[in-house]
């Protein structure tokens, strides 16, 4: 902190020196540097024009907005956004994404995500802290039209900030309760008008809210570390060229899971989350008269090991790591076309990704004696058995390719107010599974004499080698239908009609081998498998439609903006993530039959003076299964777990201008809920709100600003899971203040 804040007095005396331009009085970003520039325009390659005037249910979330409310990953970016849900627990490796009572907990993502225009492949890493961002749009219902696999509930488009849009020096510096420090420096300049570059680092550390009452250490500290480079090119005003390059270091504790009967955090052994990553996104576009060629390359790299007391207790059952290796490449083609009335786009996309796997469990003590040995030897209580060993490792390697294509065509007609929309994608995809699970242990058989002495039987030595090589193919047609029409007088304002199919692939229950290698043991032992590898190894692909209805309105002169929708869901096939019965530790993904959401969302802005600034949104879904038989019970008619049913925000800002200043106050409130926990509708966290506010003193400058989150200490859990007959949680955060220093200096260059 001491090195950040010596940094910024000696910058502001250089800027004083160099004769640098002041931003916007309210210390916002502007455009105005003196450079002759192109004109640029951010914006995803495959919409035209204000996504406004799409018929999409979206939510845009501005640069300012950004800052106002504190969004520094996309958790905090979902809770403006009705019906769209990412709960805040375990580690960054989790992000799980609920939208309109969709999503799962863990493998594919129900929502794609963005980052200038290159698609994210693995939601593993889509959990990183956003620096220098020009925007976000949030878009719900099936994109898989446009986007393909694994956007049927949405998808996220992230824009970082273009070093064309503004040139200057950038630096923030944050101080929060826990000892949370953030701090950023970016440069981006100009070097004419044809070529610009930014350079940002951000680093971010905190000693965490959680202690583990074993140790008496906190076990959620967190260390992250983030590198961008970002190059535009205007060679000629045709054509486009941009490269962003970014790198993300993250080191943390994480998974501070509560026992849900004791309501203390108290694990042995260690937990941690590493992750490593590496993302090169390459477009290049000519625009010419009527008709543009875009293409979008990416080069995708993750390294991440997640090391777990898998049992989450004081006792010495058994831990996990998992650590992987992942590259991914994507190329999309894009070239759209327009007339007066008509205008198309089409497509042609491809992905590859290779990942590399190694998932250890490693049991202990504890786990041999209660969950292997107990059960034998009730079983044959006058042949008992003891391991030869203190602990096993059940071992599990992966070697996970897979690979896909697609074709995808939409056509807009224009008649007078109506625009007709129709589009289809076809795409063909190919998943494949190399594992290895082995075992190399021993253990010793007695016999119970009549005076209940043991003698020694026999000694057996377990030497598990279990190759298995699957593969699945799938091949999809996910068609969309809209009607729009524009409203007289009200500003394009729109009101539409849409159907849209939804696909989510298929893939492997990876989580499940070390308890396979179990039953495996049980079985040499003499006890039958609970349960067959091949109703749990894979799982199939996930289907939806999703019919709406929605309106964007533009009223009183643009004083007010509303954006309404309802919509009805049916969904074949959802994929949800189930614990298996019984002392077992492995999560699986299974297909829940058939399951029907619907609901409404409603977002609203209105600004009635310069001075006053309200937002609001509210969210509802009713999701629930229609055809479910979860082995036990038959689940038709119950909610969805894990999916909310209400998502409130609440918004109301307040600018006071000074002389050659401003203060700005601002309070809000976030809601969600109710949440259900499993899929029998026994466990739930009520619907909770979590009241936030801040004041802040901003020049051309300079903005420092005083905020506060949850500050009612709502108490409330983000996460419920059985594991080995045992209730766990995680509590939300508690409240959390802090002080952030933003300065923003633009630098003036000349012609």
């Amino acid at each position: 902190m001491t090195k950040i804040l010596t940094a910024i007095s000696l910058l502001s005396i250089a800027s004083n020196a160099a004769g640098i331009t002041p931003a916007h009085p309210s210390g916002r970003l502007t455009s105005d540097s003196t450079i002759t520039l192109q004109e640029i325009s951010i914006s995803a390659f495959k919409q035209t024009g204000r996504m406004w005037s799409h018929p999409v249910a979206e939510t845009t979330i501005s640069r300012n907005q950004i800052e106002d409310y504190g969004i520094v990953t996309l958790k905090d970016a979902s809770e403006l956004t009705p019906n769209f849900y990412i709960p805040a627990y375990g580690s960054r490796m989790t992000s799980s994404i609920y939208v309109r009572g969709l999503g799962a907990r863990i493998d594919q993502p129900v929502v794609g995500m963005n980052v200038d225009n290159v698609p994210i492949l693995n939601k593993d890493n889509f959990d990183f802290d956003l620096i220098d961002i020009q925007r976000i749009e949030v878009l719900r219902g099936p994109q898989s039209t446009l986007f393909g696999r694994n956007t049927m509930g949405g998808l996220v488009n992230i824009y970082t900030l273009s070093p064309f849009s503004y040139q200057g020096i950038r630096i923030m510096a944050e101080y929060g309760r826990a000892n949370s420090i953030k701090q950023a420096a970016s440069v981006y300049t100009a070097f004419s008008p044809k070529l610009a570059m930014g350079i940002s680092a951000y680093q971010t550390s905190s000693d965490g809210f959680y202690r583990n009452t074993y140790t008496g250490n906190k076990v959620d500290k967190e260390r992250q570390t983030s590198l961008r480079w970002k190059t535009a090119w205007r060679p000629s005003t045709q054509w486009a060229v941009d490269n962003t390059a970014s790198f993300t270091k993250s080191r943390q504790g994480g998974f501070p899971y509560a026992s849900l009967a004791t309501g203390q955090i108290a694990h042995n052994d260690t937990c941690f989350y590493k992750r490593d990553g590496f993302t090169d996104g390459l477009s290049v576009t000519w625009t010419g008269n009527n008709i543009s060629v875009a293409s979008a390359t990416s080069l995708q790299y993750m390294k991440d090991n997640m090391t777990l007391d898998q049992d989450f207790l004081p006792d010495d059952y058994f831990t996990l790591s998992q650590r992987r290796r992942e590259w991914a490449v994507t190329q999309d083609f894009i070239v759209k076309g327009s007339s007066d009335s008509y205008s198309w786009l089409a497509g042609l996309f491809g992905f590859a990704r290779f990942t590399y796997m190694d998932a250890p469990v490693r049991f202990k003590q504890d786990g041999i004696e209660r969950l292997i040995l107990q059960h034998r030897n009730e079983y044959n209580p006058d042949y008992p058995i003891k391991w030869d060993e203190d602990s096993f490792t059940l071992g599990s390697d992966f070697y996970l390719p897979a690979k896909g294509i697609a074709i995808y065509h939409t056509s807009d007609y224009t008649l007078g107010r109506w625009k007709f929309t129709l589009g289809m994608r076809v795409g063909h995809e190919k998943a494949t599974m190399r594992s290895h699970s082995r075992c190399n242990t021993s253990y010793t058989t007695f016999h119970r004499l009549p005076d209940g002495t043991l003698e020694t039987y026999s000694n057996t030595p377990v030497n598990i080698k279990t190759p298995l090589r699957l593969k699945q193919e799938f091949t999809e047609i996910t068609p969309k239908f809209a009607i729009t029409y524009t409203l007289p007088g009200l500003n394009k304002s729109i009101i539409y009609i849409s159907a849209a199919k939804g696909y989510k692939s298929g893939g492997y229950n990876t989580q499940m081998f070390s308890d396979l290698l179990q039953q495996e043991l049980m079985a040499l032992m003499g006890i039958s498998s609970s349960y067959s590898p091949k109703d749990i190894v894979s799982y199939k692909p996930e289907k939806s439609w999703n019919y709406e209805l929605g309106t964007h309105l533009d009223l009183c002169n643009g004083l007010l903006r509303l954006d309404a929708a309802a919509f009805y869901i049916s969904c074949r096939d959802q994929q949800l993530t189930t614990f298996p019965n019984g002392s077992t530790t492995g999560r699986i993904m299974t297909n829940a039959g058939r399951t029907r959401s619907f609901g409404c969302e409603i977002a609203a802005t209105a600004k009635p003076t310069d001075r006053i600034r309200l937002n609001a949104s509210w969210g509802h879904t009713n999701a629930r299964f229609t055809k479910y038989h979860n082995g036990v019970a038959d689940m038709a008619g119950r909610r969805l777990p894990y999916a909310p049913a209400n998502t409130l925000f609440l918004a109301a800002s307040y600018t006071l201008p000074l002389s050659s200043s401003q203060l700005s106050f601002s309070a809000s409130l976030r809601g969600t809920g109710r949440i259900y926990w499993d899929d029998s509708n026994t466990v739930s966290q009520p619907f909770y709100i979590l009241p936030s506010a801040y004041a802040e003193w901003s020049n051309s400058r300079v903005s420092i600003k005083l905020w506060g989150e949850n500050i009612s200490n709502t108490k409330y859990n983000t996460f419920y899971f059985v594991s080995i007959g045992n209730a766990f949680v995680q509590k939300g955060n508690p409240w959390t203040a802090g002080l952030t220093l933003r300065i923003n200096i633009h630098i003036s260059t000349t012609k």
